[in-house]
């Protein structure tokens, strides 16, 4: 069941293409049309940016323009401080209204803080938390539409990070890139103009600090981006390692396993902090580099204008020097604030390649413009099937040929890597044969959508998975609108009444994550519950009784004996007892199919079946 198929990597070309058309089916339109992930191209991370907040860019300029208003004081303040210092030196020349006046923009500018403050957050929050959120949403979509196979190569844990930090990244890059940024680049621009009005010559110190500053971005922008990459990876696969310990830990308890289960989990986080600590030593440097080389500039400015005004040179009044002293400082600030954001615009930047990996991955199951399944009566045909998994040349299934008739039990059997799951999961439609057909009901499944075709099966595994909610919630997953007499007549048929009606709140109980307030028998039956709720035409059945106790085992084969009646099922069992009554068996050796017949039949030839028999009893 865990066996995936994973498709041949397209040209760019074509794998654009292909995901323009299959998102345009799988999302609707708003959110479509909200992100536009049918062009998202994670190695053009800003263009990309920008189409994430397409319906939004309105929001994020009035918010980038009400964070400059303001900002303002911050331009403001050095003239009007030149102004005061001037007024105050030389009283004669000036009036005290003068001072007043000045003082009066002075404390607008900064009045106009909390309103304009306020608007800008809003408006800033609203682009960025509709971003995460449809982000996610459409993340989450695309998951469910990839092919099984994707996540064969995919740990959890990694996926979680994607879903989780990678979306905040964008939001905390959004910040940088739309407030931040542009305020500093303005405050250049104004420092840049105020001097040239007042001082021209004092230009000189501008052009030698920006070549500095840029520099100095380019030595360290791909230093920077390399070990944002390698911390990236190593979070994703601590957040990977991290789940799986919380997994195992039943196993690890049994096996007196916790010392070296701890050894490894800190192995890894060593790695992470190890990583975390380059990234922050490249940081580190960067930041204290660009903020010496930018001081000293600010201080040669302030000490040649002092003594510019002290030598009575050039014309440069008391106030001329604060005025450039002010602004110089600004400037700098600015310069040190865009490298200082550069580190975080990095891990955004990254964070949109990371997520491109599942948006712009080509594994999606192929349904587009295929025909819709309205009913099932479940007669499978298959023609001379044979499938190769990617990267092999061996065939996992071989010249597999059979039929089966509407309302039969085929069971298949075979030893470990015999081709029993690749089958199971070439009947529910995860992987679609190498060579060969499948034909459903007269029709060949390659032309079916197979989203559809699912909707009529179910599938009863050892492993049953549930979800922490409560009993009602589980047995109801995807069939949500089924009235209450038809719940309880699934729950008698499955057994598992008897046990419901002692739970404290009987359907209202909660049973904790994967119903590990449950036993064993008790998770079956509410998984046969739940395949019985949803009155499935085809029915797999893959090893439902393997880890269950002998009394659990009689209560579960009742119920699926039930479960089976009047539907195709395929059962895959190694213990040989639970199949006796199978219409047909077929054996499976290598990926051929080596007998066919029923439990009588297959003893009589004293074959593989045989001796597996014997074997067992």
């Amino acid at each position: 069941m865990t066996e995936g198929l994973k498709l041949e990597q397209n040209t760019l070309k074509d794998r654009y293409k292909f995901l323009d058309q299959t998102l345009k089916v799988i999302t609707n339109s708003d959110l479509s049309q909200d992100l536009s992930v049918n062009l998202y191209q994670s190695d053009r991370p800003f263009r990309t940016l920008l189409i994430l907040y397409r319906q939004d860019l309105g929001k994020l300029g009035l918010s980038m323009l009400l964070y400059v208003i303001k900002h303002s004081p911050e331009w403001i303040k050095p003239l009007v401080i030149a102004n005061i210092i001037e007024i105050i030196s030389n009283p004669s020349s000036h009036s005290l209204s003068e001072l007043w006046f000045n003082g009066g923009i002075l404390a607008v500018s900064v009045l106009q803080n909390i309103p304009n403050h306020y608007l800008h957050i809003k408006y800033m929050s609203v682009a960025t938390r509709k971003m995460e959120s449809n982000l996610r949403s459409l993340l989450t979509r695309q998951l469910q539409h990839l092919e099984i196979g994707f996540y064969k190569d995919k740990s959890t844990g990694a996926l979680q990070n994607k879903l989780l930090r990678d979306v905040e990244q964008i939001q905390i890059l959004t910040n940088h890139l739309f407030q931040y940024v542009p305020s500093a680049i303005l405050t250049i621009i104004i420092a840049i103009a105020a001097t040239a009005w007042r001082a021209p010559w004092f230009l000189i110190f501008f052009v030698a600090t920006v070549p500095a500053a840029i520099i100095l971005a380019q030595v360290i922008k791909g230093p920077i981006r390399l070990r944002n990459q390698a911390f990236r990876q190593q979070v994703e696969a601590m957040s990977a390692s991290l789940l799986e310990m919380l997994t195992l830990i039943p196993v690890t308890r049994a096996h007196g396993a916790e010392a070296r289960e701890i050894e490894r989990v800190e192995d890894r986080l060593s790695a992470v902090q190890n990583s975390g600590v380059e990234l922050d030593s490249i940081n580190a440097i960067a930041n204290a580099s660009s903020w010496v080389t930018l001081r000293l500039f600010n201080w040669f400015c302030l000490l040649t204008s002092a003594w510019l005004a002290y030598t009575g040179n050039l014309g440069i009044s008391v106030g001329d020097v604060v005025l450039l002293t002010g602004y110089f400082d600004s400037l700098t600030g600015s310069v040190v604030q865009i490298l200082t954001v550069l580190p975080a615009i990095g891990k955004g930047f990254e964070s949109i390649r990371s997520i491109g990996e599942v948006l712009e991955c080509p594994d999606i199951e192929q349904n587009l413009g295929k025909l819709p399944v309205q009913e099932v009566d479940g007669e499978f045909i298959f023609e001379s099937v044979s499938f190769t998994y990617p990267g092999t040349e061996q065939l996992a299934l071989k010249d597999f040929s059979l039929e089966v008739k509407s309302g039969e039990t085929v069971a298949i059997v075979g030893l470990s890597g015999a081709g029993k799951s690749t089958l199971l999961n070439l009947i529910i439609g995860f992987l679609r044969p190498t060579t060969g057909k499948i034909v459903l009901d007269g029709t060949d499944m390659n032309a079916l959508d197979l989203r559809t075709y699912r909707r009529f099966l179910s599938v009863v595994s050892q492993e049953t998975i549930l979800f922490e909610g409560k009993v009602r919630e589980n047995i109801l997953y995807g069939s949500e609108e089924v009235g209450e007499e038809k719940l309880l007549q699934a729950i008698t048929d499955a057994n598992a009444l008897e046990f419901i009606n002692q739970l404290p709140q009987e359907l209202d109980t909660l049973i904790g994550e994967n119903g590990t307030k449950l036993s064993g028998g008790q998770r079956q039956r509410i998984a046969i519950a739940r395949a019985l709720i949803r009155n499935p035409r085809v029915l797999i059945l893959d090893e439902a009784t393997a880890a269950l106790d002998t009394v659990n085992e009689a209560l579960i084969q009742e119920a699926l004996e039930k479960l089976k009646q009047n539907r195709t099922t395929f059962v895959v069992a190694h213990r040989l007892s639970t199949i006796r009554k199978a219409n047909r068996i077929v054996v499976l050796e290598g990926g051929r199919i080596v007998e066919v017949g029923d439990h009588n039949q297959l003893l009589g030839n004293n074959g593989i079946y045989a001796r597996l028999q014997a074997l067992q009893t």
